[in-house]
């Protein structure tokens, strides 16, 4: 999510949001832990504990979605759940609790919060075309959550803002800091001030991830650069296009997806039931 007229700088300053590009270690800190991302195995800093993670993402989804209003298309409802429900068989991640809503709004946009809380808003379904489309855009959305990203942007905040206070604020008495640094950390909601973007080398990782995971669970890869082409050809037809922000380009995205073609359709070949495409969206 991007919004071109906010200072990036200024505005992560004022949020307490400032992202370190790239921390390399652990930097001595005694609360720091260390882990990998799935599939891609990629080292992380992580100070946020996972379950203090979901269960910050359990509140920020109850309340992101008790302020939407829900879908009345039973059909495109119905599809979300499917298809999110493939994925997440396949995430292996048991222990979410999944859940998958789909949000009567023109907003083209989508998110998952730790904990397997996913959102959909209806205006991204045309861009999907139909379900393959639609498994980009979830696959893509849970690989962050899988990957801890958000947990990762605080992370990376706290060690650059002094790690200490802002563990207290992550770990400690303060509620609504807590649950608003969380939606900040995973973009979540046009009511907050800023909505910061995940940097390119989790977006790109969340590509790499979702596209496995979407072949796993039985659906074309090939969907995949074909959605960002039509992603890039609509936000270059002018229209507000806010779903993953604007970077890496279109174009870029395409192409790496692409390159990783060959092992996601071996991974499609091997899957236990393959449904193509699947139902093509009908509004």
């Amino acid at each position: 999510m991007e919004s071109g007229k906010i200072d990036r700088r200024q505005s992560l300053k004022t949020a307490g949001l400032w992202t370190l590009g790239g921390i390399g270690g652990c930097l001595g800190l005694g609360s720091c832990g260390c882990r990998s991302t799935p599939i891609t195995k990629r080292p992380q800093l992580m100070l946020v504990p996972e379950a203090q993670e979901i269960s910050l993402g359990l509140q920020a989804y109850q309340e992101t979605i008790a302020a939407q209003k829900p879908s009345t298309n039973s059909t495109l409802v119905q599809m979300v759940q499917r298809v999110g429900k493939r994925i997440a068989v396949v995430s292996n991640r048991s222990d979410f609790d999944w859940e998958f809503n789909l949000i009567s709004d023109a907003q083209q946009n989508a998110f998952c919060l730790p904990g397997g809380k996913v959102a959909i808003y209806e205006g991204i379904l045309p861009v999907c075309q139909d379900e393959a489309g639609l498994a980009v855009v979830m696959s893509h959305e849970i690989a962050h959550a899988l990957a801890r990203h958000g947990g990762e942007r605080m992370s990376h905040n706290m060690a650059v803002d002094g790690a200490k206070v802002l563990i207290d604020k992550v770990a400690g008495k303060y509620a609504p800091a807590k649950k608003d640094l969380l939606m900040q950390a995973y973009g979540v909601g046009s009511k907050y001030a800023v909505l910061l973007p995940y940097n390119r080398r989790q977006e790109s990782e969340a590509d790499h991830i979702g596209l496995k995971l979407m072949a796993q669970a039985g659906y074309d890869p090939k969907a995949a650069p074909g959605f960002w082409t039509r992603f890039g050809e609509m936000k270059g037809g002018g229209q507000s296009a806010e779903f993953l922000s604007t970077h890496p380009s279109d174009q870029r995205r395409a192409a790496d997806l692409q390159a990783l073609m060959p092992e996601a359709s071996a991974i499609y070949q091997s899957s236990a039931t393959k449904y193509g495409g699947g139902q093509v969206l009908t509004s």
